[in-house]
């Protein structure tokens, strides 16, 4: 296993459950300031970036897939890109039934510090209460907001892939779905949700572009490659690590801002304040290479460095994932592509992160070894299909997931004895 060097211990301090982040401090600020309990796990998030205008009376149905199961869940509500104060009027939390419509009784009001209503600062970040009760893993939950006040910029995850749903006025508590008749594709104000575990349980973030978002994989059934590894995680006995938290934005960098805040930037909010984590899956790199920019293989090495250094700095282990080829896209050059060969080759023998998942090798053609295997091809040559996005899943040696913040080493590289091997 590589970089155990550089590993510290995890610290674990507890959580008031309305805990503020800035949205823009500096780069270890926003993680130290998000102590969580020990048994407190991320089972879903969906990183925050700024969207259009923020309109106010408005309510929001959004569906989200849980990964680990517990009790005590919680909610995040992110102003992180707003300019003026976000009021949430209500919030409830229930089980879908199917479209906008709950399950009869499950539909829950949720409180923040014992209130109601809670109302973020520009850039502000809070939790709710903890819920009383079991979250089932692979549950889809219906998270209802009640926006009363808003303007400027809104704050949510642009492409969700899912369809959620929206309507004028407080329709937070109803569990019929009459109200809903928008349908919206974004998550808004929510990015993450969590729940309490037992002793020992864990979670790994995916941080990365628009593969990791899901692009080219089929709405509404959960088939990005962080939702084939959460059923193989949940599946796997013996497995620690039960939650997945997806930090992929469409188009997003590792050095500049864009498409999202660069990795870089929103690392702490996005990856390392999350409850829970002990492993991120570093997956970024093919938008700074095929930007045309001039980014060269040693920045783009310097920035993984500076990610991974945070990382052990904060007590997890990280996973390199190779770029993928992408020959067949607009952008691709051979001057680009030989960038990505590069970083690639750096990734799996520089020793900087502590395992590989070679998604180049699994998802790469043998007969040119620059385009994607047409089989899992999502038709433009750059995005995986739903077949790609499950080959990437499997490849993951479930054990490097598995890390070991006192010892500063994965299972699988300490050889301990019911360590997943790699599939």
């Amino acid at each position: 296993m590589r970089g155990a060097a550089h590993r510290v211990l995890i610290a674990v301090v507890a959580l008031a459950a309305t805990t503020l982040i800035p949205a823009h401090a500096a780069p270890s600020a926003a993680a130290a300031a998000t102590p969580v309990p020990d048994r407190s796990v991320v089972t879903w998030a969906a990183s925050a970036d700024r969207l259009g205008e923020a309109p106010s009376d408005r309510s929001y149905r959004l569906v989200v897939r849980t990964s680990a199961g517990g009790s005590g869940m919680r909610i995040r509500v992110s102003n992180a890109f707003g300019d003026r104060p976000l009021v949430i009027g209500s919030a409830y939390a229930g089980l879908r039934r199917s479209g906008a419509r709950l399950i009869a009784g499950s539909n829950r009001k949720l409180r923040f510090d014992r209130a109601s209503s809670v109302t973020l600062a520009p850039g502000e970040i809070r939790y709710s209460d903890p819920l009383p009760g079991r979250t089932e893993a692979g549950s889809d939950l219906a998270i209802s907001l009640y926006v009363r006040t808003a303007g400027g910029p809104a704050t949510g995850h642009g492409m969700a892939l899912q369809t959620s749903y929206a309507t004028a006025g407080d329709h937070t508590a109803e569990e019929r779905d009459d109200a809903y008749t928008e349908q919206v594709g974004s998550w808004f104000y929510l990015d993450a949700v969590s729940v309490d575990t037992g002793p020992g349980t864990g979670a790994v973030v995916t941080l990365g572009d628009s593969i990791t978002d899901g692009w080219q994989s089929t709405t509404d059934k959960n088939l990005r490659w962080p939702d084939f590894l959460a059923r193989r995680l949940h599946g796997a006995p013996g497995s620690t690590v039960q939650g997945v938290a997806n930090a992929g934005i469409s188009g997003n960098k590792v050095l500049a801002d864009g498409a999202g805040q660069s990795a870089l930037t929103r690392l702490d909010r996005d990856v390392l304040s999350l409850p829970g984590v002990r492993t991120v899956v570093l997956f970024e790199g093919v938008n700074d290479v095929k930007a045309h920019s001039g980014v060269t293989a040693a920045a783009l090495t310097a920035g993984y460095r500076r990610i991974i250094d945070r990382a052990h700095a904060a007590g997890k282990c990280v996973v390199g994932a190779t770029v993928l080829p992408y020959q067949g896209w607009s952008e691709w050059d051979p001057q680009g592509d030989a960038v990505r060969m590069e970083v690639n080759e750096w990734i799996r023998t520089s020793g900087a992160v502590d395992a590989v998942a070679d998604f180049d090798k699994v998802l790469r053609s043998p007969y040119n070894p620059q385009r994607l295997l047409p089989t899992f091809d999502g038709g433009d040559h750059l995005h995986p299909n739903d077949k790609g996005m499950q080959a990437m899943a499997d490849s993951i040696g479930l054990g490097d997931l598995e890390c070991d913040g006192a010892s500063g080493r994965t299972r699988a590289a300490a050889g301990e004895p019911g360590a997943t091997p790699k599939a």
